[in-house]
């Protein structure tokens, strides 16, 4: 990748960042730092070890697209994997930040093409592990929590049917491919019609072949399709263990099932907020209203939500000094 845009993408990460931190109550900040504990620097390890789950799907990915050799080292993909998603907290719209400056990390040493489909796919990848875990979270919730008000049971209806038209899109993405739909879909945006046309225009056979590849993986190897969807998978499930260690700092008894459905609950309601950096107020409103519906005390949801938020400035703040050791080694 060019130095200009490391600096462009490590610039505007920061300048974020620092906005974000000014949104802080450090009084706060302090008083759940200090009554967590060491349980802190266990979340930050957790979550150290969460992002191998995401570079081992990527890599797999990247393997199964070429020759069966994914031509970078793990390592390295680690990093960018680590920056990619602190690029994804400091942007709205998630994938505006991270996505990109995966693609332009990775074509020198794969290809544009190659780059561009193995990014696609694991954002795929990704958003579909997620509707299947909100779906396996509702069965959950049935087989573990007594059937709750009618408001509760609308609200499971609902996302229940969200889950499972979302599962249904990416598996018709999987088969037919997802960067031409997706760029026709662009074409309908007020402000961007004029220049995706012309994008598609010129970068249709591009984006034929980028489509092939993201469809070979699903219809020709189906082996590391399923291993990738199951790492990702299982990255959602382990990410629930962060709640039970902070739970477990105020001394509340709650079973890995209810961490689980918390971490649903809370990853689906602030992901309607997507457009949000941070998706700032949505976390903390989903951990309040999931820890009430499960009759954990009000204080668990704010406490957890606030040790949440500090994990991620951490690990968004080590994603961008990634980026600078990137452009400083070259």
């Amino acid at each position: 990748m060019k130095k200009k845009y490391q600096n462009m993408f490590f610039l505007f990460g920061i300048i974020v960042l620092v906005i974000m931190l000014t949104q802080l109550n450090y009084h706060e900040v302090w008083n759940g730092l200090q009554s967590a504990g060491y349980w802190f620097f266990a979340v930050l390890a957790l979550w150290g070890a969460l992002y191998v789950f995401n570079t081992a799907t990527w890599y797999i990915i990247l393997r199964s697209g070429g020759d069966g050799k994914a031509g970078v080292n793990f390592f390295w993909l680690y990093k960018i994997t680590v920056s990619g998603f602190a690029l994804n907290y400091t942007t709205p719209c998630g994938l505006m930040g991270g996505e990109p400056y995966r693609i332009m990390a990775l074509s020198p040493k794969v290809g544009a093409e190659r780059a561009s489909s193995s990014v696609i796919l694991y954002a795929m990848t990704h958003i579909f592990s997620h509707f299947i875990f909100w779906l396996l979270s509702i069965l959950i919730y049935l087989l573990t929590e007594p059937l709750g008000s009618f408001v509760v049971n609308v609200v499971l209806a609902a996302a229940c049917a969200f889950s499972i038209l979302g599962i249904w899109f990416f598996v018709k993405g999987y088969r037919k491919g997802m960067a031409v739909r997706l760029m026709r879909f662009v074409c309908h945006i007020p402000g961007l019609k004029r220049w995706a046309r012309g994008f598609v225009e010129k970068h249709k056979e591009q984006l034929d072949t980028i489509d092939r590849q993201i469809a070979a993986l699903h219809n020709q190897n189906r082996k590391s399709f399923v291993s990738a969807v199951m790492l990702e998978l299982a990255c959602r499930f382990c990410s629930a263990f962060e709640i039970m260690f902070i739970l477990l700092v105020l001394n509340i008894d709650a079973t890995f099932a209810q961490c689980v459905l918390i971490l649903a609950f809370t990853s689906l309601f602030a992901n309607l907020l997507f457009f949000l950096p941070l998706q700032l107020g949505g976390r903390e409103g989903g951990f309040l209203m999931s820890t009430a519906s499960l009759a954990l005390p009000a204080g668990a949801g704010i406490f957890v939500a606030l040790i949440v938020r500090i994990r991620e400035l951490v690990w968004t703040a080590i994603g961008l000094l990634l980026i600078n050791m990137e452009k400083k080694q070259k």
